[in-house]
């Protein structure tokens, strides 16, 4: 049995600085995060071992600094938390930054906005909630309720999918023929990057584990990107939650990991993989083909 890594898994670059900028400033002074850094509570763990506080909301932040999340906000709310007299630190993801950019241009050249993404997620209402009007859409049945109008401007949630990104585009572009349609690609490169290398492992093996957290959406993506190609696939968020039966009569296990996983947890799910295989009398011999992890 042997055991294969994507070649692009677990932390992006904007997950890691967020955190870096985190754990310096609260080595200087109290800091509250508004809202969770990052959708991982392994990392949310460690940040308050640190007496780094999490709230929802600025006006529940008792001390000096609030940092904004790497998923970013909207004017609106940071305008809000400035108001009420906090010093706000910015922790978003400039590719995060980008897709805010992309938005306000499509808006300003009179484009109907159209966000391709997860209603209520952290960084579709920051895209959004300083819009007068937009239309939020994730699948076909949504595309179904939008409205006509003379020119749809679309951006992306920056971890969606790709390909289905593509696909609401042109359904867009099929059901309103009539229309201007005009598409500014905001997916990020290391999802883009996961999720080409999930495809990839999934077809090369019999069972994929996922690690990531409950609420990540880029994880949630992985599993069901994986799943499209291999019949075996579990979502973890640690090896608590292994189990040895998910891995009878498998020759190759696959591993894979969101964007706010950290190496470390990874580290630890393999091993316990490898040791509970190991446990079965019929597999003494593992063999590891790691590839790099991304950065």
């Amino acid at each position: 049995m042997k055991t294969l890594r994507a070649e692009h898994l677990g932390m992006c670059f904007g997950v890691r600085d967020a955190i870096a900028l985190a754990e310096h400033h609260s080595r200087n002074a109290p800091l509250t995060i508004l809202g969770e850094l990052v959708h991982n509570e392994t990392v949310l763990a460690q940040l308050r071992e640190r007496g780094i506080q999490f709230q929802n909301q600025p006006i529940a932040v008792a001390t000096r600094t609030a940092m904004i999340t790497a998923h970013g906000t909207s004017d609106r709310a940071r305008d809000h938390a400035r108001a009420l007299g906090l010093n706000v630190l910015e922790a978003t993801c400039p590719l995060v930054h980008f897709a805010h950019r992309a938005v306000k241009k499509l808006v300003q050249a009179g484009f109907h906005p159209v966000i391709i993404g997860q209603r209520g997620h952290v960084e579709v209402r920051g895209l959004t909630e300083d819009l007068e009007r937009c239309d939020i859409v994730l699948n076909e049945a949504d595309v179904e309720r939008l409205v006509e109008q003379p020119r749809f401007g679309i951006a992306a949630q920056t971890t969606q999918p790709i390909e289905r990104v593509n696909r609401l585009v042109e359904l867009i572009r099929q059901r309103f023929p009539q229309s201007e349609v005009r598409f500014i690609d905001t997916v990020c490169q290391p999802t883009k990057q996961r999720q080409s290398a999930a495809v990839e492992l999934a077809r090369q093996s019999d069972v994929v584990i996922v690690i990531g957290g409950a609420n990540s959406n880029n994880t949630r993506e992985l599993a069901a990107t994986c799943a499209r190609h291999c019949d075996r696939v579990h979502h973890v968020q640690s090896p608590a939650d292994l189990r040895p039966e998910w891995f009878e009569s498998a020759d190759t296990i696959g591993i894979t990991a969101g964007t706010s996983t950290p190496d470390q947890t990874i580290e630890e799910v393999e091993r316990a993989i490898h040791q509970m295989v190991a446990g079965d009398g019929g597999h003494d011999q593992m063999e590891t083909a790691a590839h790099q992890f991304a950065r």
